[in-house]
C-alpha cells in the first residue's frame, strides 16, 4: 500500500516530492499525490513538515 497524505494537512511545498527515490510523489493542484510506484520507504514523511503523509 503506498504512502497516504491528508489533504488537509498538505500544503504542496514539493519537500515529498523531491524525496522520493522513485518519483511516485508529484503535486497535482496544490497538493501531493502518491502513485502506485511508491516503495513504502518513507522519505516522504522524514521531510514533511505538516506530518500530511503516512506510510
Amino acid at each position: 500500500m503506498a504512502a497516504q497524505v491528508n489533504k488537509e494537512k498538505c500544503i504542496g511545498c514539493g519537500k515529498c516530492e523531491d524525496a522520493c527515490p522513485v518519483g511516485a510523489i508529484k503535486i497535482v493542484d496544490g497538493k501531493a499525490v502518491v502513485s502506485d510506484d511508491c516503495i513504502e520507504c518513507g522519505a516522504c514523511t522524514d521531510v514533511c513538515q505538516n506530518k500530511a503523509i503516512s506510510v
